[in-house]
């Protein structure tokens, strides 16, 4: 019998077990694989350091800046403040790192384990059943706490939400790459296009790199996902930084992520919470999910720490997990950034064009682009009319 189940060893998975772990309960990390590697940019933000030190001790890329591109190719350049940086990492690494140090804060992992149903007694969730390579086996605890992705069959069992439709996802592909290249490794590069989606490179040093593309919402039925790729892969303004044709892949594949925003209507029920992918943890536009996962990990955590202090696992002690100030603070980012995106993406992306034209000739205008995408700070009253009157 344990405390609190996990189901899903990724980074908030992982978070939240180390927290709980820590707090001195009884912790069953429940992960499906974890020589597996998610597919995805592997971008991860300056904040993702305060909440994991162990990162910094680690050789990896200082990402200071962006170069974001819009469909015609204008330009922005910025950098982050004072001594800030964030990193691209392998997620193999990355989710091994924050899984390891949940393991030594003391949560009991089990490899290997396809979480598949709940077990239900007097019509309450006491724990859940897995499929391992010795056959079924079944975990008891209090708590469960719903972490394994938006693919998760817990979260369609949990009757807390249902299937994603096509218009509520994105969908990417991405490669690890080895070669040549005249990427400056301090910078990640993004490439917004005329339909809903964007490109990346981004540096892992060592001549290696991450490069892909993603389409959102319904224009996931308007273009051929692997077409796309490849026509980003020969474009001349990429070629400019990755000029070879015969790079070296190291690893590729392809992904589907929730791109509607946090699912905040369903994230918990007696004794149930959902955090990360599964809750809708990543961040409409950019894609990002690392960092808001990991808060979402943590924030339930606390809720989990409270409701067993009280022995009481209702959606009524549970439901606090929604009201978490950091929880919210996510939502408000988050719908502010899909707000946006039919404004961006108007017109086969003008929108978007004219932002960065605006901002490569108007320093003020800049200054307040570089704020809304670093700071997350609101956009003025005017902002949006500039971009509108721009010929």
């Amino acid at each position: 019998m344990f405390d609190v189940i996990i189901s899903g060893a990724g980074p908030s998975g992982s978070k939240c077990a180390e927290i709980l772990a820590k707090a001195g309960y009884k912790i069953a990390l429940i992960e499906k694989d974890t020589s597996w590697r998610k597919p995805c940019g592997g971008g991860v933000h300056h904040r993702v350091f305060n909440l994991y030190p162990q990162l910094k001790k680690l050789n990896i890329p200082k990402i200071r800046g962006i170069v974001m591109h819009s469909a015609d190719y204008h330009k922005l350049e910025y950098t982050l403040p004072g001594d800030r940086y964030g990193t691209v990492m392998d997620r193999l690494e990355l989710d091994n790192l924050m899984r390891n140090i949940a393991i030594d804060s003391g949560a009991n992992l089990f490899d290997n384990n396809f979480s598949f149903d709940f077990i239900i007694k007097d019509q309450k969730k006491i724990g859940i059943k897995t499929r391992s390579p010795s056959g079924i086996k079944e975990y008891h605890g209090n708590i469960i706490i719903v972490a394994d992705g938006m693919s998760s069959k817990l979260a369609l069992r949990s009757g807390l939400r249902s299937k994603w439709k096509s218009e509520e996802l994105g969908i990417g592909k991405c490669a690890i790459m080895e070669g040549g290249n005249n990427l400056d490794e301090e910078f990640i590069y993004t490439y917004f296009k005329s339909y809903k989606g964007y490109g990346w490179i981004f540096p892992l040093g060592n001549k290696r790199f991450n490069i892909g593309i993603t389409t959102f919402y319904e224009d996931n039925l308007k273009y051929n996902l692997n077409e796309l790729y490849n026509q980003f892969l020969r474009d001349p303004n990429i070629k400019n930084y990755v000029p070879s044709s015969d790079y070296k892949t190291i690893w590729s594949g392809s992904f589907p992520y929730p791109a509607i925003g946090v699912l905040e209507k369903n994230l918990y029920s007696d004794n149930l919470m959902l955090i990360g992918d599964v809750g809708g943890f990543v961040a409409p536009i950019s894609g990002e999910g690392i960092h808001a996962s990991i808060i979402s990990g943590q924030a339930a955590a606390e809720i989990a720490i409270k409701a067993l202090q009280e022995e009481d696992y209702s959606k009524n002690i549970l439901k606090k997990y929604k009201s978490h100030p950091d929880i919210k603070r996510i939502i408000r980012n988050f719908k502010l950034r899909r707000s946006m995106i039919q404004f961006f993406y108007e017109n086969k992306g003008e929108n978007f064009n004219k932002l960065l034209k605006l901002a490569e000739k108007d320093s003020d205008f800049k200054i307040h682009v570089k704020n809304m995408f670093l700071s997350k700070s609101l956009p003025s009253k005017d902002f949006f009319a500039k971009i509108k009157n721009l010929r």
